[in-house]
């Protein structure tokens, strides 16, 4: 696996997030059954205020959010509730997923709401963001349905509570 993270906001570097990517990235190949060894993938590790412009720019939304997604190819199903295409490497053998940025204020805020250890929680928004290049999504009900879903069996094999049971 082909993996950038780069870290904008120092505060980052308490988490070894270089860790919480692969070991993400890990177990969605693995519940998936998706080979991503030849994934090519980047993380931004952010603050708000550049996550702000971001979301701003891509969304056209002026405020912070916890995770975004850029996938480099739409994998999303047309039928609402049906699985993502799998990803498919190009000539060179490349299998491009694309870019998630993750902003620190907004994931400290939300893990210490859920009484969550921020590694915990950062790791799910990892998962989320990376089911989003997949082809995954969350905007139509049937759609919610099935990515929170996977996202909860995914983090169950990581030992990390379902984030949608309350």
């Amino acid at each position: 696996m082909d993996i950038d993270v780069l870290i904008e906001d120092d505060r980052w570097s308490a988490l070894d997030l270089d860790v919480l990517v692969l070991e993400a990235l890990r177990a969605t190949s693995v519940t998936l059954n998706l080979d991503l060894e030849a994934a090519e993938v980047s993380y931004l590790a952010c603050d708000d205020a550049r996550i702000t412009l971001l979301n701003a720019d891509f969304r056209e939304k002026t405020t912070a959010t916890n995770v975004l997604s850029w996938p480099a190819v739409d994998l999303a199903p047309v039928i609402a509730g049906a699985v993502p295409a799998p990803p498919t490497a190009d000539l060179t053998g490349v299998l491009a997923l694309g870019d998630v940025a993750i902003a620190y204020e907004t994931c400290l805020r939300e893990a210490t709401d859920l009484r969550k250890p921020l590694a915990d929680h950062v790791t799910h928004l990892i998962v989320h963001g990376t089911l989003h290049l997949l082809g995954y999504d969350h905007i139509r009900d049937p759609d919610a349905t099935l990515m929170q879903g996977v996202e909860a069996k995914i983090l169950g094999k990581m030992g990390l509570d379902d984030p949608y049971m309350v």
